[in-house]
């Protein structure tokens, strides 16, 4: 299996760059299945139900999302109705949408799996054994197993691709929008990376309007984000899985600017 992953697109300069870069990346490499993490997609705070249309339009198959999956208060009447959308499993039970899901797509199935961290993030339900119910279920459906661990600090997502090697066939970190340079696949067969980066402006701070940031930083007083609306970066990782046990045999970075990006077939 042939798979995609897209990291954190961020508002509308990240939807104009999957929208663009997307079909060339298809061409290239040929995924069977496209997952993105939509969770900054609506100005940089939670998803509306028309971006993730657009997003399935464009030829993405499954959503995950993260801390800001409620910023948009709407999401409350259409995410139960949704089945190819995720946010983090561990958050309190009860909570609307589901944390797992099984994609269907070309004849192939995946199933994903969001996470959330506790480090530096809001008070949340023990992601290490979420992460055993939600693997012990979907596994019975298909060997092939994606997850996005969305955390903040590198030492928790390092352990979580231990924690699941040889169960999970991609552990894939996302949250802090910074592409890592460590891909690999671990000793069981499960392809890692701390955080796939982002798809967004690359002239701001994480894709957000640099002089408020700065400001802030500065100061230390109360400041307005929003989204940058300077020239794109498209990060992303494609893997290969095995179907027969699960295991990934390949795992490369994707890595593009809106200056360069011409992608050789």
């Amino acid at each position: 299996m042939k798979l995609l992953f897209i990291g954190d697109i961020v508002g509308s300069v990240g939807r104009a760059a999957v929208k663009q870069v997307l079909p060339a990346l298809i061409d290239k490499y040929h995924p069977h299945i496209v997952i993105a993490n939509g969770e900054n997609a609506a100005h940089g705070r939670g998803i509306t139900a028309s971006i993730a249309k657009d997003l399935f339009t464009w030829g993405v198959h499954g959503i995950t999302m993260g801390n800001h999956t409620w910023d948009n208060k709407d999401i409350f009447e259409w995410i139960d109705d949704e089945p190819r959308i995720v946010r983090p499993a561990n958050f309190p039970p009860g909570t609307p949408g589901q944390g797992s899901a099984i994609i269907r797509a070309n004849g192939k199935k995946l199933a994903i799996v969001n996470l959330q961290g506790r480090t530096f993030l809001p008070p949340i339900d023990c992601p290490f054994r979420e992460a055993d119910e939600q693997l012990e279920r979907v596994r019975k459906e298909t060997k092939c197993v994606l997850v996005d661990f969305h955390a903040e600090a590198t030492s928790e997502k390092i352990a979580m691709g231990w924690h699941l090697d040889g169960r999970a066939s991609l552990v894939v970190g996302t949250h802090t929008h910074v592409q890592t340079n460590d891909e690999t696949i671990l000793p069981g067969g499960t392809a890692y990376i701390t955080d796939a980066g982002m798809v967004g402006s690359r002239e701001g701070v994480l894709g957000m309007e640099r002089t408020a940031v700065l400001s802030k930083f500065k100061t230390q007083l109360p400041a307005r984000f929003v989204v940058d609306e300077g020239k794109w970066q498209f990060h992303g990782v494609y893997a290969e899985l095995d179907e027969t046990n699960g295991r990934a045999t390949t795992i490369e970075k994707i890595r593009l600017t809106e200056d360069e990006w011409l992608i050789m077939s």
